[in-house]
């Protein structure tokens, strides 16, 4: 069972995906964290990525399919992969339908989370997350219970803001996702895998939603 869940950043999908995770024996590839990890590294690529990331860009294609395909092979006994934030374009979408059948393996299930401009850039500006365990906090809608210490895995060693995480890179960002990724709504309706729900509900309600439609398909 392999799940892509799409959405504007800030749409909650990292959040989903974890909940899914814990529930099915499914893995969540975050483009997003194998591509900071990747820009942590120091590499020559790591500091093109960490560029084209702080401008709000898009990362090549080719980076972000090695990447899924290396940790797809290191992941080989998990119930299947939970997608997020790729594909973003048809071309993706295609690079991405190939990369699985090699593997044999396949799509089964696409779930479009919406959510208003509005609400977006609230939730994005303000978002940080635990610097050891990489759990998510908001300042003012979810900041950690005990100030400076991560309710999760209780680390006091700093909490981190990614540098993406502006107003200008944001708007960016916003444009790049309607302009690129909302083709692929139609692409996957018309394959009859294409879910949609409300992304501003509240966040037990949409798992639960996520979770019957996944299981479902399992």
């Amino acid at each position: 069972m392999n799940l892509i869940l799409l959405g504007p950043p800030g749409a909650g999908k990292g959040t989903q995906a974890k909940l899914l995770e814990q529930k099915l024996n499914m893995l969540q590839l975050s483009t997003g964290d194998m591509l900071r990890a990747a820009k942590d590294k120091e590499s020559e690529i790591g500091k093109k990525i960490k560029l084209i990331m702080a401008e709000g860009n898009l990362v090549t294609d080719e980076i972000v399919i090695e990447l899924i395909s290396e940790n797809i092979d290191k992941s080989s006994k998990c119930a299947g992969f939970i997608f997020d934030g790729f594909p973003r374009t048809l071309y993706q979408a295609d690079a991405l339908s190939e990369l699985m059948s090699s593997k044999k393996q396949s799509i089964d299930l696409v779930i479009e989370m919406r959510v208003d401009d509005s609400q977006l850039i609230e939730r994005i500006v303000g978002r940080y997350s635990c610097k050891e365990c990489g759990e998510v906090y908001h300042k003012v809608n979810r900041p950690e219970q005990k100030k400076g210490v991560c309710d999760n895995c209780k680390n006091i060693n700093g909490f981190i803001f990614r540098e993406d995480d502006t107003e200008e890179a944001l708007r960016t960002r916003l444009f790049n996702y309607y302009r690129e990724t909302s083709s692929l709504i139609g692409y996957y309706y018309a394959k009859k895998k294409l879910t949609t729900v409300d992304g501003l509900l509240p966040i037990e309600t949409i798992h639960d939603l996520l979770y019957q439609a996944t299981k479902n398909n399992l």
